[in-house]
């Protein structure tokens, strides 16, 4: 995974496009009425980590390189889009493409901002949102088994196959989504190969007002969180409007804005890492007088799995990694000074990379 990438969804006119403005800087049209987001925008953001200033200053580092989300705004969606309605089906294949998804509700009253179904009734756009996705895996289902079923006379592992699909039709069929099955890590991996979206974790925003700041509550607010507990679901509240008019600042200017409002947190960062977290996902450093750089990897990858992000060869002919954390690195003043007092650990390929690691590889 060298990016990890999130769609943007939701109903039309829910603040998607305010929020994707915010993300990227790039300013992309919101105006008011369904369907202004015509193809799905793309935007890199960077994953705000102090550390790595901390250690290029350490390092003399010409650049710093921060691990990256991409954000994909994928068009509002509507009641009928798995059949085609509104803009259809071409939106919900570009959700085919991302890692998670991220999901926008509109938790705030403003009748100058039209609402699609004419009232504000977040639980009713979430099931709206995930009736489309449940129904456009249906169909992917359907057509998969339509094949396994054909191939099933000649292949055991068609058949295998086929006995799995069929078991999503039924769950699909209820109107739940795929990852709220109880499915063994075999499944899983097996379901990879399909992309269906209801497996895709999410995590519900609730777009606010910025009347309900610093507190981020209101009577919408709780009924969505509410459904995120049970559907054991992430959950982050965002005022997204507030997000757009700090993308305009610079750092210290959004620093100071943030603080005289008593917020501690761009919604944005929050968002990043809760994106982050939902996906298992940690960093690594490397650290020089050429750059300080952060590399993105899952949560339990070994040492020598990680020196393949940074190039194939290490990965092949890894030796070992001499592993500081951020916290030593600083203390010690460098890896010279973490050396001397002794942290400076020699790891084999089989080292479990922690959140944080400084690593220097060695190989042939």
């Amino acid at each position: 995974m060298s990016s990890l990438s999130c769609g943007i969804v939701g109903l039309p006119n829910v603040g998607k496009s305010t929020l994707f403005n915010a993300l990227t800087k790039k300013t992309i049209p919101s105006e008011n009425y369904p369907f202004c987001t015509i193809e799905p925008n793309v935007g890199i953001v960077a994953l705000k980590d102090d550390r790595l200033n901390d250690l290029a200053k350490l390092s003399n580092s010409q650049k710093i390189v921060n691990a990256t989300v991409t954000f994909v705004d994928i068009a509002g969606l509507v009641k009928g889009a798995s059949k085609g309605e509104g803009l259809g089906n071409q939106f919900l294949t570009h959700i085919k493409e991302v890692d998670a998804i991220i999901h926008i509700v509109r938790c705030y009253e403003d009748e100058n901002i039209v609402h699609v179904e004419g009232k504000i009734n977040p639980l009713d756009d979430i099931v709206t949102i995930n009736l489309e996705l449940i129904l456009s895996d249906l169909q992917t289902a359907e057509n998969t088994a339509k094949k396994l079923e054909k191939q099933a006379k000649s292949s055991a592992e068609a058949k295998e196959k086929l006995v799995l699909i069929k078991k999503i039709i039924d769950h699909l069929g209820k109107e739940i989504p795929i990852r709220n099955m109880n499915l063994s890590k075999e499944e899983k991996d097996e379901l990879k190969s399909y992309a269906f979206l209801t497996s895709k974790p999410v995590i519900y925003v609730a777009n606010v007002k910025e009347s309900d700041l610093p507190s981020y509550e209101n009577k919408y607010v709780s009924q969505v969180k509410e459904f995120t507990k049970k559907e054991n679901s992430s959950f982050l509240c965002i005022c997204a409007k507030l997000e757009e008019e700090i993308a305009q600042l610079n750092e210290d200017e959004a620093l100071d804005f943030l603080k005289v409002i008593g917020i501690k947190e761009s919604g944005l960062d929050r968002l990043i890492k809760a994106a982050y977290e939902l996906l298992g996902l940690i960093s690594f450093i490397t650290t020089g007088e050429m750059e300080t750089k952060a590399w993105t990897i899952k949560h339990g990858t070994s040492a020598q799995k990680a020196a393949g992000k940074i190039h194939t060869d290490i990965e092949k002919g890894f030796i070992r990694a001499e592993v500081v954390s951020y916290k030593e690195m600083m203390e010690y003043k460098g890896r010279v000074g973490a050396k001397e007092a002794g942290k400076a650990k020699a790891e084999g390929k089989e080292y479990i990379v922690k959140d944080g690691d400084v690593i220097l590889f060695f190989h042939n």
